[in-house]
């Protein structure tokens, strides 16, 4: 059945990928203009004139990671109190809530957790993520997506050889996403478990082999990998 999708943040960097794609649904990518995540009544206007049937809710703060240790109220504002005016504005439409979130709201030491999984924060960022979690549970009609992922190739110039993670390019969770528009919950996605490194040298062959220390300032979790099994089951792919 074709859908109506209203999608946050579509200036960003996933939301190029959702613009590219091929879909039968009727996509809606507002400015923030238009929708104003910390202005309620811009939200239910914008939702009033398209009527969706579903909110992809990807806008927020991000990048770069060290800012959410700087300034929390950038982070409390966009990704907190933001993301819970959106879960508001669906409730009161009675809208289907897709919200995206991250892989860093898990401990990061063990690796392969699954949704069920307690979780524990690694930084600021996956706090203020986990925040939006909180809102958008309360909220029945959605959908939490704890994502890796990646741009294509990879950007950086050096990759960590003793961190693990699950990443996927974001063209790939893009074709995924649309397979999950009627499920609700939480589900994990991202790839197969492997160190950082060698994820990268698949599409970098330039990229430069690093480790991870206790004296950098910037440090990312040892094993954030995540178990894909719910997804796998969802989509039928193995990755």
């Amino acid at each position: 059945m074709r859908k109506k999708i209203v999608v946050t943040g579509g200036t960003g960097r996933f939301g190029n990928h959702l613009k590219s794609i091929f879909t039968k649904h009727k996509l809606f990518f507002p400015t923030k203009n238009q929708f104003n995540i910390l202005n309620f009544n811009s939200m239910l206007k914008y939702l009033q004139k398209t009527k969706p049937d579903i909110v992809i809710h990807l806008a927020g703060f991000s990048r770069p990671m060290e800012l959410h240790e700087k300034d929390i109220n950038k982070s409390i504002n966009l990704n907190i109190i933001g993301t819970a005016n959106v879960t508001m504005a669906c409730s009161h439409k009675n809208i289907k809530l897709i919200y995206f979130s991250t892989n860093y709201v898990y401990p990061g030491t063990n690796g392969n957790y699954n949704e069920d999984d307690p979780l524990k924060p690694f930084n600021n960022y996956a706090w203020s993520k986990l925040g939006g979690e909180c809102s958008v549970k309360l909220y029945k009609n959605s959908l939490i997506l704890r994502v890796c992922m990646t741009e294509k190739p990879f950007i950086h110039k050096k990759a960590f050889a003793n961190v693990k993670t699950s990443f996927m390019y974001h063209d790939e969770v893009a074709k995924i996403l649309f397979k999950l528009l009627n499920k609700q919950g939480i589900i994990n996605i991202g790839g197969r478990a492997q160190y950082i490194y060698n994820f990268a040298k698949k599409e970098n062959k330039k990229v430069k082999k690093i480790y991870q220390n206790k004296k950098m300032k910037i440090k990312v979790p040892f094993d954030s990998t995540i178990n894909i099994k719910k997804l796998q089951k969802i989509v039928k792919v193995k990755f």
